[in-house]
């Protein structure tokens, strides 16, 4: 038993160690260069400057809004409309 908790006590000082096991590249100085708006005025808005995938999450935020505001509205005037 006891040498079941020492493993234990081994593997979790493994897991949660300080050291990087992996290195991960700085994707932040490109990020900041793409979003510069005073660099470089193309006409493209800062929530679109991310390409296509920017667009797409975007265009399904707006459907889903509008889509919530009409169901709101919906469910409002059924509340408030007279059953008979």
């Amino acid at each position: 038993m006891f040498r079941y908790t020492m493993a234990l006590r081994q593997v979790s000082r493994r897991t949660f160690s300080s050291t990087v096991s992996r290195q991960i590249d700085n994707k932040v100085p490109a990020n900041q260069k793409l979003f510069q708006v005073t660099q470089e005025d193309n006409g493209i808005p800062v929530y679109l400057k991310g390409g296509t995938k920017d667009a797409l999450l975007y265009r399904a935020t707006m459907v889903l809004t509008v889509f919530g505001s009409g169901l709101v509205l919906y469910n409002l005037f059924d509340a408030a409309l007279s059953k008979k």
